[in-house]
């Protein structure tokens, strides 16, 4: 039986994940609604930088999920957490819709609690077992496994974007640009974000966020670390050097933000999982 990957487009780019089905978000700026689908990304920071009105994000309906899944196949599909989104309920209801028209269809929906780059990791992790012809009980245990070890720390370049979509308050954003403090941001392994910690000043805070790593307990020869960056490729690849130089990872991959990461992690943001 032929296997089917869908991924929300929360899943952030790389060769790997250039061939993966994508249901995407939408996003609104300045009442026009943005599709997160081959988005020129300078573009949308543009649009996002020239606004002064809230930045909105909307999951995809379940018809979009339906039109991806294929009968007769193994489907899997990964969404961003439950926690931050209503995309893994939009993909259960597709798939009780999907079931009564196919009823002997495999269909497993995998909520990673995590966004951006640890569920692209995640997306990753599925691909690989199904092309290592796991079969679908094995590719969910191995997965969920996975799932629970993955952890996810993120430095944001800017404030603003938090504010505009009203995860903080303006206020809260302009306290901490004057003072130069820079949260260090993560999951707290139920897919809520959570401030891990503040501190002032970006060349300490990615000090910082290089010794939080070693301060988890993590199989390094057999773990893969990746790094999204939203339009700053050469930090990206910096802090990829930096963690090399302190960890011997198996992998360190770096992802090209998506237009939702790009949302929540602004210009300049940088997302880390492993």
């Amino acid at each position: 039986m032929k296997n089917n990957l869908i991924v929300d487009s929360c899943t952030d780019f790389d060769k790997e994940t250039e061939d993966i089905q994508r249901v995407p978000f939408r996003i609104l700026i300045d009442h026009e609604e943005i599709i997160d689908e081959d988005l020129d990304i300078n573009i949308l920071i543009e649009k996002m930088k020239n606004t002064r009105q809230q930045i909105k994000t909307a999951c995809a309906p379940p018809d979009d999920f339906i039109k991806k899944l294929k009968g007769g196949a193994n489907n899997f599909i990964v969404t961003i957490s439950s926690q931050l989104s209503g995309s893994y309920n939009s993909a259960m209801v597709a798939v009780e819709q999907f079931k009564e028209k196919f009823p002997e269809s495999f269909v497993h929906v995998f909520d990673t609690k995590t966004a951006s780059t640890g569920e692209t990791l995640i997306s990753i992790k599925v691909k690989q077992l199904i092309e290592g012809n796991f079969n679908t009980s094995e590719i969910i245990e191995h997965t969920n496994k996975y799932i629970s070890k993955v952890r996810t720390l993120f430095i944001l370049d800017s404030l603003d974007n938090l504010a505009k979509n009203g995860r903080i308050t303006n206020l809260k954003a302009i306290i901490a640009n004057i003072m130069h403090i820079v949260p260090i941001m993560g999951e707290d392994g139920e897919g809520r974000i959570v401030l891990k910690e503040q501190v002032r000043g970006k060349k300490r805070a990615f000090a910082r966020l290089i010794d939080m790593i070693g301060e988890y307990n993590v199989d390094f020869e057999n773990t893969i670390l990746g790094i999204t960056h939203v339009n700053c490729l050469e930090k990206a690849e910096k802090l990829k050097e930096d963690i090399k130089a302190r960890y011997p990872f198996k992998d360190i991959k770096i992802f090209k933000s998506s237009g939702l990461s790009t949302v929540y992690a602004d210009d300049g943001g940088i997302v880390i999982a492993f």
